[in-house]
C-alpha cells in the first residue's frame, strides 16, 4: 500500500505541474488509479499530454495534434465518471464504499473503463475519426477519417483519449520514422538519433513522457524496434491473437498490433485492452480490477526469485539474414544479452546455448555463432528459414506490385518506396509465389525455432540507432541492407507469427538503451510480459 500512496502522490503532483509536465514521474497504473480515485481528472491528464507535446515539439513525435477534440472527450469522461459515482465532483467520491453488497461504483467504472482518461495516440497509418490520415506520405490525399479503425475503436471504448497522430515513415515501410510531410521522430535518449520505426513517433512520445504508453503496429519489428531504440517495453503479439487484427493464417499477414510502454505491467494493461480481455471484479495490487495479462505480471513480480515455475530459455545470436548480410553486434548489444542471461538465471530459469554467444563486437554469421544447446535441428539446416534475406524481401514488397497509386503519385513517393515498387513489379508471379510458399512452410510449424525451449532469447538491435538522415542518405538498395543489419532478429518473428517482447537490459556510457528479445510459442503473450517484468525487476 505504501507504493500505491507514493505513486498516487507523484501522479497528482505531476498532473498539477504544467511547467515540467512529464508522465515518467509515475507509471500508467498509478495514473489510472489517481484518475479513478478522483485525485486527478481526465482533463488534467489530457492537458498534461498536450502541454508536454508542445514542450517537446522538436522531437517530432506527432504529425497531428487535436487539443479541442481530446479535451472535449476528456470532459465527457470526467462527467460520466462523476455521474457513475453519484457525486457532482469526482474528487469527493469514494472509490471503496459499496452499498447493499454491490460492487463499489468507482471499481465498477474502472472495470468497464480500464483506460478511463489516459491520453494515448495512434500512429498515422490508422484511421482515427475526426483526424487526418497521412500514412506518412505526400503522395496520397490526407483525408479526415469518418470512422475509427477497429483497434482504435476498442481503445477508445475502454476510455483512452486520443490527443493526436504520431509520426511514421512512408506507408510504415522503413525502420526509421522520417518522411517529407513532417519533422522526423527523434530519440529522446539522443535527439540526433532516430527513434526507430515504424511506431517511432509513439515510442518518442512515451520515452519523452508525453504519453504514459502508446498502441503500435508491428509488421517486421515496428513495435519492438522503436521500443528498443528508446529504452521501452514493446510487445508484438502472435498472428491473429488480437481480435481486431487480420485473422488470416497466411504468411502474407505480417502485421499485428501491440503496446509500447515503460514497464511490462503498463504494457500488460494496454495489451489486455487491445486484446479485448475482460477486467475482473477481483482487485489487483492497486485496488482496481485487472485483466489476465496484468494479473500474470503482478503474480510474477510478487514471487521471490526462483519461486515460480522455471522456464527453459534458449539463447541464439544467429540472424536469419546471415550469411547474405554481414551481421555484427556492437559491444553494448552483447552486454545487454549477457545481462539478460544473468537475470534469467537469477530468476531460476534454465538457460542453454549461452556458451555460443560471440565475443563482444564479434560477428554473428552462421559460421561463427552456435545455436541453443539441445536444439533439434534438421541436418544441414538452421532454426531460421534458409535463403531468408531474398525470400523476405520478396514477401515484404510483394503487395506493392498492385499499389493503387497513379503515375503522378508514384513520382512523389520516397526513393526507397519507389525502389520497392519497382522490385515487386520486376519479379515474375512464379518467383513471388515460390518465396512466399517457402516462408509459409516455416510459418506452419513456427515453434521449430525454439528448439524445444519455452523461450528463445536473442539480441534486438545490432548497433546503436543511427543519426537522423543516415538511412535515407543512401541509395535504396544499400538503405534496405543497412536496415536489415540494424534489425537482424525482428522480421522473422512476424513471418513465423509468434509473439515476442523487447526488454531493455542495459544502458551504455552514451545513455543509449540496449535490449534483448524474448520469443515465445503461440499464445504466450502474458507469460512473455511476466518474464520481461522479472528480468527488469532489478
Amino acid at each position: 500500500m505504501a507504493r500505491k500512496h507514493e505513486a498516487s502522490t507523484l501522479a497528482v503532483d505531476a498532473a498539477k505541474d504544467t511547467t515540467h509536465a512529464d508522465f515518467r514521474r509515475a507509471d500508467a497504473l498509478s495514473w489510472r488509479e489517481a484518475l479513478i480515485t478522483g485525485d486527478v481528472t481526465a482533463v488534467e491528464l489530457s492537458t498534461m499530454a498536450l502541454t508536454s507535446a508542445a514542450a517537446h515539439m522538436s522531437l517530432g513525435a506527432f504529425i497531428h495534434l487535436d487539443p479541442d477534440a481530446s479535451l472535449a472527450r476528456a470532459e465527457e469522461i470526467d462527467a460520466v465518471r462523476s455521474l457513475s459515482l453519484g457525486s457532482p465532483s469526482p474528487r469527493t467520491a469514494s472509490a471503496t464504499e459499496g452499498h447493499d453488497g454491490r460492487e463499489p461504483a468507482a471499481l465498477a467504472f474502472a472495470r468497464r473503463n480500464p483506460l478511463a482518461g489516459l491520453p494515448i495516440a495512434f500512429k498515422d497509418l490508422l484511421d482515427v475519426a475526426g483526424m487526418p490520415t497521412t500514412r506518412g506520405s505526400e503522395a496520397v490525399p490526407h483525408r479526415v477519417a469518418h470512422h475509427d479503425d477497429p483497434g482504435v475503436r476498442r481503445v477508445h471504448h475502454a476510455g483512452g483519449v486520443s490527443v493526436g497522430k504520431t509520426q511514421v515513415p512512408e506507408f510504415g515501410l522503413p525502420c526509421y520514422s522520417e518522411n517529407t510531410i513532417s519533422a522526423p521522430a527523434r530519440n529522446p535518449l539522443d535527439p540526433a538519433r532516430t527513434s526507430g520505426g515504424s511506431t517511432g513517433g509513439g515510442a518518442t512520445a512515451v520515452a519523452a513522457g508525453i504519453l504514459p504508453f502508446a498502441p503500435g503496429n508491428d509488421g517486421g519489428g515496428s513495435v519492438r524496434i522503436p521500443a528498443a531504440a528508446c529504452g521501452l517495453v514493446g510487445l508484438k503479439p502472435g498472428r491473429g491473437r488480437l481480435p481486431t487484427d487480420q485473422q488470416d493464417s497466411s504468411v502474407r499477414n505480417l502485421g499485428v498490433s501491440g503496446p509500447i510502454a515503460r514497464t511490462a505491467h503498463d504494457a500488460a494493461l494496454l495489451f489486455d485492452v487491445m486484446a479485448g480481455h475482460a477486467f475482473s471484479v477481483e482487485l489487483g495490487a492497486d485496488g482496481l480490477s485487472e485483466g489476465p495479462a496484468m494479473r500474470t505480471v503482478r503474480t510474477a513480480l510478487q514471487r521471490a526469485a526462483g519461486d515460480g515455475p522455471p522456464l527453459s530459455i534458449a539463447v541464439d545470436t544467429r540472424s536469419p539474414f546471415s550469411p547474405d548480410v554481414d551481421i555484427t553486434l556492437e559491444e553494448p548489444a552483447v552486454e545487454a544479452l549477457e545481462k539478460g542471461i544473468t537475470a534469467a538465471r537469477d530468476a531460476g530459469h534454465r538457460v542453454s546455448g549461452a556458451e555460443g554467444r560471440p565475443a563482444k563486437g564479434g560477428g554473428t554469421g552462421r559460421d561463427t555463432a552456435q545455436g541453443p544447446a539441445g536444439a533439434a535441428h534438421v541436418p544441414g539446416s538452421d532454426i531460421w528459414p534458409p535463403d531468408y534475406h531474398r525470400s523476405f524481401r520478396t514477401l515484404w514488397t510483394s503487395a506493392l506490385a498492385d499499389a493503387p497509386l497513379s503515375p503522378d503519385q508514384e513520382s512523389r513517393v520516397a526513393p526507397l518506396t519507389r525502389h520497392f515498387i519497382e522490385l515487386s513489379r520486376a519479379r515474375s508471379a512464379e518467383e513471388t509465389s515460390a518465396a512466399i510458399a517457402h516462408l509459409q512452410a516455416y510459418a506452419d510449424v513456427p515453434e521449430r525455432c525454439l528448439g524445444g525451449a519455452d523461450v528463445l532469447m536473442t539480441p534486438m538491435l545490432a548497433f546503436a540507432p543511427p543519426e537522423i538522415g543516415w538511412f535515407s542518405s543512401m541509395e535504396p538498395e544499400e538503405n534496405y541492407r543497412q536496415q536489415c543489419r540494424f534489425t537482424p532478429y525482428s522480421s522473422v518473428v512476424n513471418v513465423l507469427g509468434l509473439p515476442a517482447v523487447n526488454v531493455p537490459m542495459h544502458s551504455d556510457d552514451r545513455g543509449l538503451s540496449w535490449s534483448v528479445q524474448l520469443i515465445g510459442g503461440r499464445g504466450t503473450e502474458e507469460s512473455l510480459l511476466a518474464l520481461a517484468a522479472t528480468l527488469m525487476r532489478d
